[in-house]
């Protein structure tokens, strides 16, 4: 069945007017290609949950077409952030369980640079939920003692948050042993140091709230740039915060790290300096943003425990969770198509 949403597309053209068109994008076709008819699952409930993603300003979604033989499916979204989630369902003894879900996707870069010179009045209820702990990420602590060292000195939100950007780019280095994307554990990387995107932006956003600056991780998939690539292991974390006056703020210290683990740049090179000043307020286009928030209880409720994050996909059969970390085993596939 085809399924797209006028609404979403109308909001996204009038948020990206021909004028944007001057500004980088990348394009292309997102496949999801799940089968979860492994033989010795068959006597039991499979259930699916996938990041949807939504038109905004910063990317337009349209062409979505979801095909399958599950028994059910529907869009929701959880309570607590209102990410929204594609299910489905297989009854038991459902020998076939597949699903199909294809989005093409038009991605701009996002660059927010232009900051007022004096920081507005506000009111830090409107951004609660942007200013408390989550499971991995404390803001208490060795978290606070490390967040009022780093912003010493610093009496704006702007600088605050700019101090805490400049220290994770000199202090944490990326891993390439991490599985996945990381897990976000804040003290056991304040230990280590080191880690992938979702570790370095868990640990960013933790120092940022614990200095009161309200703050969120994004996570979604990263945009091939060659005309078929699978991108089932191209998962990717960034962040932003909140500046009075001004409004969300992008920045992304892990793309730093990981260029210049790629390119073996030095913390005192042209080149990194560069970076560091490029994803301080920016955003390359390749990239779709999939879901947002930590701690998640899905919609229908899955059995286990609340998803630390959801920019992978999620399924469990008989109550058992499939390991979203093997697309292999899971089973499934990703693929990009420009």
């Amino acid at each position: 069945m085809k399924l797209c949403s006028l609404f979403c597309l109308l909001v996204a053209f009038l948020v990206l007017p021909q004028s944007a068109s001057a500004v980088k994008q990348a394009a292309g076709t997102i496949t999801m290609e799940f089968d979860l008819s492994a033989p010795d699952k068959i006597a039991k409930e499979t259930q699916l949950w996938i990041p949807y993603p939504i038109s905004d300003e910063n990317q337009l979604i349209s062409d979505i077409v979801i095909s399958g033989d599950y028994t059910r499916s529907a869009v929701y979204t959880d309570q607590k952030y209102s990410t929204p989630i594609l299910y489905a369902q297989w009854d038991k003894n459902s020998k076939s369980r597949k699903l199909t879900f294809s989005f093409h996707v038009v991605r701009r870069e996002v660059i927010k640079k232009d900051f007022p010179t004096k920081e507005a009045p506000w009111n830090r209820s409107d951004y609660a939920l942007f200013l408390t702990p989550t499971k991995s990420g404390p803001i208490d602590g060795m978290v606070k003692e490390l967040a009022d060292s780093i912003t010493t000195g610093k009496t704006t939100v702007l600088e605050k948050a700019r101090a805490i950007y400049d220290w994770i780019c000199i202090n944490m280095y990326r891993d390439p042993k991490t599985k996945g994307c990381g897990t976000g554990d804040v003290c056991s990387l304040l230990a280590s140091r080191k880690g992938k995107c979702t570790d370095i932006h868990s640990v960013f956003v933790a120092l940022a709230r614990a200095a009161g600056i309200p703050s969120r991780e994004i996570f979604g998939i990263r945009l091939g740039k060659k005309p078929v690539v699978d991108v089932s292991k191209w998962q990717h974390c960034w962040a932003e915060f909140y500046l009075p006056g001004y409004g969300w703020v992008p920045v992304d210290p892990a793309d730093v790290l990981k260029l210049m683990l790629k390119e073996k740049l030095k913390p005192g090179d042209a080149r990194t300096t560069e970076l560091r000043e490029y994803f301080w307020g920016g955003w390359d286009p390749y990239r779709v943003e999939l879901s947002r928030g930590r701690d998640l209880l899905l919609n229908p409720p899955q059995k286990g425990a609340p998803l630390n994050t959801f920019g992978y996909p999620y399924a469990e059969t008989g109550g058992q969770a499939h390991d979203w970390l093997d697309p292999e085993n899971f089973s499934y596939t990703v693929t990009f198509r420009q």
